[in-house]
Formats: structure tokens, sequence, C-alpha cells
């Protein structure tokens, strides 16, 4: 299976594994809920879809690597107790709990959240000392002689032998204990999650037209060299630094994520021509003006790499846009049944209100941060939510209205949401223009926005003439999203 069918899987087993009955026992007695053991190769996001999987489910997560515990570490110390059995008094050895359960248990009086997953990475590589206690924890939950807190489920994870030397292929009774899930690495699946994480335009259009590039492991004269999902995501991250702050993307920082020497030089040239293409077709212009008829011409002979590299950099543009104003809208979704009581309240009240939410998203961002489950983008909303409050807070304290400075920013919103649609508008326009109401190219871009997660939703409450159009003419349908359902307006207060 690929690692979004494992997620999937994964998140309906730890919810099953959590159901109870009406006593408030689990359904599936501890005992008998056998560990989940992800088996795959390195980099293609096991441990990333743990958090995920924390997070929607709201449980906490918390994760270690096997590699780094010896077997005191992960059993606890020895000391001697004074014990008495009938008359008489002896010493016997007991042992400090498990720094892993301790971490349990540190999370629940951190976060207040008493469930959660026990993640164990490279669990197949456990030292010679600790591998016979991996039996009795998988079977028991127990790591010495302590237990997993009750509502904890085990997930672990490892990778096959021919991946890493240290790997020790674990026997039929102890697999026979777990629930082996065999994840391989799959583009398209890996595409969506980019898609998601809005990976850089350069890495995704270079990934579609060379598949092959996404994941390589090789043993070559020269060492091991390897591409994984991971680094191009990594690559993705950097690259958008470097372009802010105007730097090269080299051959020197792509090998830095990047092993195989043919990938880095075939990405290293196509990252050029990306460029080189984004600076000739003066892509601003094509949402605004529209491309002039020397440049159209240029582009609608040009190369078949060349024009798909154009069609995503138009696509890239307008999707990164598109996020950002429905980040606005989540936003102010959220911030205005908060502030709606205060409407027609005095500023004093409003104020202590607007600082009592401020704190409020704080103290929850720190939960959830200990609790594990705390992703990049939550992260991201709430300190937009507690920057809202914050400055909202400043404005009421020196005298204007809270319905007058949410509105402010519910107007603005709009305006964004009309220029988007209006660029969405010159972007057909242009496509047409240059390579046809029918053309490859804009059955590309066509199939793009609607496929896109961002793009895709803002279309779907977001009325735009020229998609419904281009989308009818090439009959490509959303099917997804005619099992959404559609977000109220936003309205003013």
């Amino acid at each position: 299976m690929n690692i979004r069918e494992a997620k999937n899987y994964i998140k309906d087993t730890v919810s099953a594994y959590l159901k109870k009955d009406e006593f408030g026992d689990y359904r599936i007695p501890v005992e008998k809920q056998r560990p989940i053991f992800l088996l795959g190769s390195p980099g293609i996001g096991k441990t990333a879809i743990m958090s995920q999987i924390a997070g929607e489910l709201d449980i906490a997560l918390v994760s270690y690597s096997m590699t780094h515990h010896t077997r005191q570490s992960a059993l606890g110390l020895p000391f001697i107790q004074e014990k008495t059995y009938g008359n008489r008094k002896v010493s016997v050895s007991e042992y400090t709990m498990s720094e892993i359960i301790a971490g349990m248990y540190d999370t629940m009086e951190e976060s207040g959240i008493t469930e959660g997953i026990l993640f164990l990475d490279e669990i197949n590589c456990v030292s010679e000392t600790l591998y016979p206690s991996m039996l009795l924890f998988l079977q028991y939950k127990l790591f010495g002689k302590h237990a997993v807190p009750p509502g904890w489920v085990i997930v672990t994870a490892g990778n096959p032998p021919e991946y890493n030397r240290a790997v020790r292929e674990f026997d039929v009774v102890t697999l026979d204990r777990m629930k082996v899930l065999k994840v391989e690495a799959d583009y398209p699946a890996w595409a969506a999650y980019a898609s998601e994480r809005a990976v850089h335009g350069a890495v995704t259009g270079f990934l579609e037209s060379n598949r092959e590039s996404f994941y390589k492991v090789e043993t070559t004269a020269y060492g091991k060299t390897y591409v994984t999902g991971r680094g191009w995501e990594d690559l993705s991250d950097m690259i958008k630094l470097y372009e802010e702050d105007n730097k090269s993307v080299n051959e020197s920082l792509i090998s830095q994520y990047i092993t195989d020497e043919k990938t880095i030089k075939e990405f290293a040239a196509y990252y050029d021509l990306y460029c080189k293409y984004k600076k000739r077709y003066e892509i601003e212009s094509v949402f605004t003006t529209g491309p002039d008829d020397e440049t159209a011409e240029a582009a609608a002979k040009a190369p078949v790499d060349e024009r798909l590299a154009l069609t995503s950099l138009l696509f890239d543009t307008i999707r990164s846009e598109i996020r950002q104003v429905l980040l606005t809208e989540k936003q102010l979704r959220a911030i205005r049944p908060a502030i709606s009581p205060l409407i027609g309240s005095g500023s004093a009240e409003v104020s202590d209100k607007l600082e009592e939410l401020a704190a409020k998203e704080t103290a929850e961002t720190d939960r959830r941060d200990r609790a594990g489950n705390l992703s990049s983008s939550d992260r991201t909303m709430r300190k937009h939510l507690v920057a809202f409050y914050t400055r909202a807070k400043e404005r009421v304290d020196k005298g204007e209205g809270i319905k007058e400075i949410f509105n402010e920013s519910v107007l603005s919103l709009k305006a964004d949401t009309d220029r988007e649609l209006s660029r969405i508008d010159c972007m057909f326009s242009a496509m047409e223009k240059i390579f046809g109401r029918q053309s490859n190219e804009m059955l590309v871009l066509v199939t793009n926005l609607t496929l896109n997660p961002d793009t895709s939703e803002f279309l779907l409450n977001h009325r735009s003439a020229s998609y419904g159009e281009y989308s009818s003419v090439l009959q490509v349908e959303d099917r997804g999203s005619k099992l959404r359902k559609q977000i109220l307006a936003l309205e003013e207060l």
C-alpha cells in the first residue's frame, strides 16, 4: 500500500482500539490490541503521518527512535528495595520507570490528554541487549515492570533490511503479535500530499515529467545514492527561502537533499529553465494585461516541456495566492463567533475579552504542542488568530469598535477574492490566446485547478465563469467536490 492508504488504515485502527462500551471499558482489551508495524522504505513519510493522525483524532503523540535507547533507558535502572515477606525482611531488585513510559505520563500531565499514540521508530534496529524484551513489550505492553498507560495505542515503524544494515528481522512469533503494514514509495500519493503542502512548482513540475526520479535508493561503485519524498519536500522549502533572498539555487544546494548525480543535474537544468520561462513570459502580465502577441507566439511555438512548464508556473502562482485567501477566510470564520457576542458591549469589556481570547489561543497552542499533535498549518492558523485579537485590542483601546474592525477585514477578504477571480479570468484568456481553447495545456491547467484541494475549494465556493466555461468544454469534473458541503458565505457583522 502507499503512505496515504497506510495513514487511513492506522487512523481507523486507532479509532477502533479507543472505542469503549457502556461501562467505559475498551471494546478490544488492551492485551488484544495488536501494535501496528509500519514497514517501508526511508523517507516516504512514515513519521509525518503520525502527527497528522494524532491531530485529526485530537489525541496525544509521543515519539521515540529506538536506536537511541539502551536496555537501561527503555526498561529502567535497577535499585534495591527492602521488603518483608511474612516475618522475613529481604532485599529485592526493583526498577525505575522507563523513560518511554515516563514520557507518556509527562505528556498526559502537561497536555491534559489521556489517550494517544506511542510511536516507536526503527524498532527493528534495537540493541542486542534490548531485543529480548521487545516480545514482552509487543504482547503485554510492558517495559520492565511498567505498563503502557490505558488508552495508548502502539505504532511502530522500521526499514527493510536492504536499506539498513542494523536491521534485525523479526521472527514469526514477534510478527504474529503485530499488524504489519508494508508501505511502498508511490508518486501519486506523494503528489496529493505535495499539493496540500504547496511544494514548489519547480519540484512538482519536474517530477510530473520524471516520475522515475521521485524515489531511488541504489548502491553504486561510489556508495549509496538516494532520492526520497522527504528530500524533495525539504529541498522545496529551501528553494522558497533562497528565492526570497534572491540567492542562487545550484547543484551544490540540490545535492544536499538529492544524492543521485543524474537526478541532480536534470533537476538543476529544469529549475534553470523554470526560472528562465518565468522571466521570459513575464508571468505577472498574464494575470493582468495578458501576454503581447510576440510573447504569445513564442510560447505557442515552444517545445512541449517549455509549454508545460509555463502552464505549471501559472497554476503554481494562482494556487499560492488562493491558499492565502483561504487561510484568511478560515481565520475570519473562526473569529466571527468569538467576537459576535461583543457587539454593543463597552470598550473596556471588549478589550478584556479580546485579551482573554488571545490568551486562550496561546494556551491551546501550548497544550497541543505538549500533546505532540499540532500540525504546522494549525500552528500558523492559531498564530494569526492571536495576532488579530492582539491588534484588535490595541485598536479598541484607542476608541475603535470591534464591529468596524472585523468588517474591515471581511471587506479586505472580499476584495482579495474578487481580485483572484479576475486573475483567473485573465489566466484563461491568456491560455486560450497562446495554446487554444481545447489544447492539452488548457486541459492540464483545468485538471490541476480541479484536483488541487485549495483551488477546488475556492472555485467551489466562489463562482468563476471562466473556470466553469473551460471545465465544461473540456469535460473535466471534480467528483470529490460534489461530496463537499458548501461553506456558508462569510457575512459582515
